[in-house]
């Protein structure tokens, strides 16, 4: 079973467990060069922490800070005693690494094998990783999650969507991970193919790796006939395994045995209160070889009050609503693309896909929000296409406080991806 006791603690007994490992934390950190001279500069030693409270006594750790380190100043032990390492793709400059140890990938293993777990998977399943492997943790971080669970795991990776039917059917996978943008494509090419999804051998699917809205999984959940779960996780807290929904699908709860999970007013950095949507801080608690303390993910979420029907005692927070750095200022308008997908999937015209471009309209910006049609709408009838664009005109005014241009466009006729979906794309230079 992969069902851990931490996760029903009674709340005094698991921030006590916290603060233990909080010190143990402090003390593996300050081994590495960066969090030796950080921890110096500010006076910090284990003895700061009584309570988990007091955590807000050490300093953040950025992004930046990890950049800085790349690729060796953060390791607490000798190189020898690594035996992987993750990293961003670096493509802009320099890239961050995350380095573990073996014991370090065990602990990842269990905390994902856990995750499965609570969505309903068992040992008896065969489960296909429909992501992609390499420098990305979601491949290998859930691959061995479900190794770890038991499952028959099938390494598919990204793309090639007619193998990937063709194994599900062959193999009765009855799990899959695939990220939701995907998940929207893969269902349109399922029926393409001559197959209809409420056959097919699949149960449970886990989404994640982009942010999506609620919409989203109940569009992939109808389309796919399968009960979808999110989940979320980064490579600077390991990769995957970090929160997971259970069987309520209300809200993720943080493995908080094995993380601190805060959130902050991204001006302020001060906490904000349960229910408050903030930035997302996490500390690692059990890994060995790189910890990291207080990491600003620029995650955009909120702690979800009450405790959960399914029992679990760990604190539950939302899905993620979009990052810090991503918000557009229009106008003198904040907004969120995470905003204009609510309102865009919640559309029962809408599609698969849309794309939100930042244009030029003489000397003001602009938003063009390009929207698919599903085939039976997309019709010659201009009074009925033009009743469609106006409606989803007005009701992302009434969201975003500002009317953008809506363009609407035929069933794939936007290009899609087999990675992390682009939604947002910066055309303010060309036009």
């Amino acid at each position: 079973m992969y069902f851990h006791e931490a996760e029903t603690l009674e709340r005094g007994k698991l921030e006590e467990l916290q603060v233990q490992r909080l010190k143990k934390t402090i003390e593996q950190a300050a081994n590495s060069p960066y969090y030796s001279e950080v921890f110096k500069k500010n006076s910090i030693d284990p003895s700061v922490i009584k309570t988990a409270d007091d955590i807000t006594k050490l300093p953040f750790t950025t992004k930046d800070d990890l950049r800085s380190q790349y690729p060796y100043g953060l390791l607490t032990q000798p190189l020898d005693n690594f035996v992987r390492l993750h990293a961003s793709s670096g493509t802009t400059g320099t890239p961050t690494a995350i380095l573990y140890t073996q014991k370090d990938l065990d602990t990842w293993a269990d905390l994902m094998a856990r995750s499965m777990y609570s969505v309903g998977l068992r040992k008896s399943d065969i489960f296909q990783n429909m992501s992609g492997y390499g420098l990305f943790t979601g491949g290998l971080g859930i691959h061995y999650g479900a190794e770890r669970l038991g499952c028959l795991t099938v390494p598919a990776g990204a793309g090639n969507t007619k193998r990937q039917i063709k194994l599900i059917r062959d193999f009765n996978v009855t799990g899959l991970h695939i990220i939701p943008s995907f998940a929207l494509y893969f269902a349109a090419k399922v029926r393409e193919e001559g197959f209809d999804p409420a056959e097919m051998p699949w149960k449970v699917a886990l989404i994640g790796a982009e942010p999506h809205t609620e919409h989203t999984r109940r569009k992939i959940e109808e389309l796919m006939h399968i009960k979808a779960y999110n989940s979320y996780g980064l490579s600077e807290m390991n990769g995957p395994g970090v929160a997971f929904e259970c069987l309520e699908q209300n809200g993720m709860h943080v493995w908080e045995d094995s993380y601190i999970a805060e959130i902050i007013n991204p001006e302020t950095g001060e906490h904000v209160a349960d229910g408050e949507v903030g930035e997302l801080v996490m500390t690692t608690l059990t890994r060995e070889g790189m910890p990291i303390i207080r990491y600003r993910t620029r995650d955009l979420t909120r702690f979800i009050p009450g405790e959960c029907k399914c029992g679990r005692t760990s604190r539950r927070i939302d899905r993620i609503m979009g990052r810090a750095d991503d918000m557009l200022i229009l106008k003198g308008v904040n907004i969120y693309p995470m905003q204009i997908e609510k309102i865009i999937m919640g559309i029962p015209e809408v599609g698969q896909n849309y794309l939100i471009e930042l244009i030029k309209e003489g000397l003001m910006d602009q938003i063009r929000v390009k929207v698919e049609i599903k085939e039976e709408y997309f019709i010659e009838d201009m009074r009925a296409l033009q009743g469609i664009q106006k409606k989803i005109a007005g009701m992302l005014r009434d969201e975003i406080l500002i009317t953008p241009r809506v363009e609407l466009v035929q069933h794939n006729s936007i290009p899609k991806s087999e990675g992390k979906a682009v939604r947002v794309v910066d055309l303010r230079d060309e036009e």
